[in-house]
């Protein structure tokens, strides 16, 4: 029995499970949580892990890890955590280690999801997903994630992406305004995709009307906590009340703009999933028509995004499973 292990490694927490392959199919045998601070060294932690094992000792594992990985390494932000996969290897004695990128490595996972995991936001205008193109993957939640799967020989290749840190291009004059005072109010010079395409972006879309707005300044909101402040504009904005709706429709736009903007970059005809902690939670208003009208907005190239399939990403918990994913790839 072939037996892999997956982790999907936080600041806060790691997760760790071993996964049984059935005529190809991936069960999960046993997980554990474990609070990442505990641990001065990630090695100790997986060791640990393994030596509880019962069944056969796993010989290949993946990674996914909050932060940037340049050529098998990766120095998590908030921990005293430097990875290294060759360590890994020895320290673990595991034949294979892949250390991915948190978001991308949802890449190997999308292929492989149940229909309960995910929601069909547009089919494409030619019909079924192409198997063979590209796909891509944009997810806002505190901050936003892209990630870009390229089709080889050996199946698909993630590749992470800093896109979110592109340019934020104003569609209208009441993004141009939100532009200006966020560049000064943040001390900014210049203005990411990502401060307003985010969960925290959203919370910045309400700052900017509570402090412009004639009602503004009487508005309950008002009083909020900035932590608090991307939930309670959300909650509002389905309640019904009007400043929070507008905050919401603003910040839609510019989320169905960028993902358009994605699709074109990667001509994602395999598909393009919306995913993020958001995702889940605001489905209703990714299905709405200014989310989608803002996503199909590309004048002459219109008809390119049209052909592209917008999925959304309900399940936040895939992480480890796509590190399983990723993992039954590297016995190939």
């Amino acid at each position: 029995m072939t037996t892999l292990l997956a982790g999907d490694i936080g600041g806060t927490k790691t997760l760790l499970a071993t996964y049984r392959l059935e005529g190809g199919a991936l069960v999960q045998q046993r997980s554990q949580r474990f609070v990442s601070a505990d641990w001065p060294d990630f090695s100790e932690l997986v060791c640990r892990f393994l030596d509880q094992e019962p069944g056969p000792r796993p010989r290949h594992a993946c990674f996914a890890i909050a932060g940037p990985v340049r050529n098998g390494r990766v120095k998590l932000t908030n921990l005293p955590w430097l990875l290294d996969q060759t360590d890994l290897e020895q320290r673990c004695q595991l034949d294979t280690v892949e250390l991915v990128n948190d978001f991308a490595v949802l890449i190997y996972g999308l292929p492989h999801l149940e229909p309960q995991q995910q929601v069909l936001l547009r089919a494409g205008q030619s019909g079924a997903a192409d198997p063979d193109a590209p796909i891509a993957i944009l997810g806002a939640g505190t901050g936003l994630g892209v990630a870009l799967g390229i089709p080889t020989s050996g199946g698909l290749k993630a590749v992470a992406s800093e896109g979110s840190h592109g340019e934020f291009a104003p569609c209208h004059d009441d993004h141009w305004r939100l532009k200006q005072w966020l560049m000064q109010d943040l001390q900014l010079e210049r203005l990411s995709v990502e401060r307003v395409v985010s969960g925290t972006g959203l919370g910045d879309v309400m700052r900017w009307l509570v402090a412009t707005h004639p009602d503004g300044p009487q508005h309950p909101l008002n009083a909020c906590a900035v932590t608090d402040l991307p939930a309670a504009t959300a909650e509002a904005a389905q309640a019904g009340d009007a400043l929070a709706r507008h905050a919401m429709n603003l910040w839609l736009e510019a989320y169905g703009s960028a993902a358009g903007d994605l699709a074109l970059q990667s001509l994602c005809f395999g598909g393009l999933w919306i995913g993020g902690g958001t995702a889940g939670k605001l489905l209703s208003e990714l299905r709405s028509e200014r989310f989608q009208q803002a996503f199909l907005n590309k004048g002459r190239l219109r008809s390119v995004v049209e052909q592209i399939p917008l999925i959304a990403l309900v399940d936040g918990e895939t992480g480890l499973f796509s590190a399983a994913c990723r993992a039954r790839m590297l016995l190939s």
